[in-house]
């Protein structure tokens, strides 16, 4: 990983940051304790909204009809959301990838109207950033689930395949809108997180979780690489290696501040992994030390981490440039 530096004085301000998927941030409603956001993953999103010189942006429910806001910034992102329409399906509420384009799009339209035509909104939309990022619930909340037929379906190769001609899609679907600057994350290591520790007897981690991610993550950087080459002319598109950071914290979390590596912080049963964090429920004492929040998500100290790596780091970690390039672009 890069050396970690403390963000300077001033930042490239953009037009606005938009948030797109289910891994960089959740749309959270409500409350605005550290714990609601932590247990949504809505503070994911403030380190790389403080890098760039901007406040938390609103979830799409409470700014649609509202330009200014709009104007600002949108979460358009949802807990549970996947590629595919059906990931997720357990989660009542959830607002798939698809679905969060219609609302993308739905936008785009508001703002033209507000600013004086489509050419405007088309400026406005272009000098902002997309921050994107999905996989994991395709996985977790489909692939891996019992009640789901994927596994019978697909060969791991072939999932990955499908879910990366369907992304392919769905961001082109952003560039149509007019969006032209993407930061798009791979999935993190999913092997030894809370959820999967508790599945087996001695807390192990799952090999055989982390070789599902491998071909997908790298399905996505050929696939930006493709896009970004020609595929969309005028786009940057930026890839940000999840799985590479989250395996270096994992590797030495000392190094990284990190006592805690096999529990989630908030949660119940083996590993706090069981049942995820509920509404109310306390959290543990110095959360800043624990890797995993709950039973699937890393705690707020991780997601700065990540933040700056994506903002500062080389191409082994965020490529072709990092977002603090892409913002002055």
């Amino acid at each position: 990983m890069a050396t970690l530096r403390p963000a300077p004085a001033s930042m490239v301000v953009l037009c606005a940051v938009v948030v797109v998927g289910a891994v960089l941030v959740v749309a959270a409603e409500g409350g605005g304790s550290e714990e609601a956001a932590a247990s949504t993953g809505k503070a994911a999103m403030v380190p790389a909204l403080f890098l760039l010189g901007l406040p938390l942006v609103p979830p799409y429910s409470q700014a649609s009809g509202h330009v200014q806001q709009l104007l600002q910034g949108v979460n358009f992102a949802s807990a549970a959301a996947g590629i595919l329409d059906e990931s997720g399906g357990n989660f009542v509420g959830r607002i798939p990838f698809n679905q969060q384009i219609d609302n993308f799009e739905a936008t785009v339209e508001q703002i033209a109207g507000a600013v004086g035509g489509k050419e405007a909104a088309a400026s406005m939309v272009a000098r902002s950033i997309l921050f994107v990022g999905l996989g994991s619930n395709d996985y977790l909340n489909n692939y891996l689930m019992r009640n789901y037929n994927t596994r019978r379906r697909y060969t791991p190769r072939q999932f990955a395949d499908l879910l990366a001609d369907r992304y392919a899609a769905q961001l082109t679907r952003l560039y149509k809108a007019g969006a032209r600057k993407f930061v798009v994350a791979g999935v993190g290591s999913m092997g030894c997180i809370p959820n999967v520790l508790a599945q087996s007897v001695e807390s192990r981690c799952s090999p055989e979780v982390d070789a599902l991610v491998v071909p997908f993550n790298a399905n996505v950087r050929a696939m930006l690489g493709r896009l970004d080459g020609g595929g969309l002319p005028g786009a940057s598109l930026v890839f940000l290696d999840n799985y590479g950071v989250f395996k270096a914290i994992l590797g030495d979390p000392a190094a990284h501040g990190f006592a805690v590596v096999d529990r989630g912080c908030c949660g119940i049963g083996r590993n706090a992994g069981q049942v995820t964090c509920l509404p109310f429920m306390p959290p543990c004492d110095g959360r800043d030390r624990y890797v995993f929040w709950d039973a699937f998500h890393p705690t707020a100290a991780v997601n700065v981490l990540i933040a700056r790596e994506a903002f500062y780091g080389g191409a082994d970690v965020v490529s072709p440039i990092n977002v603090r390039r892409l913002a002055a672009l």
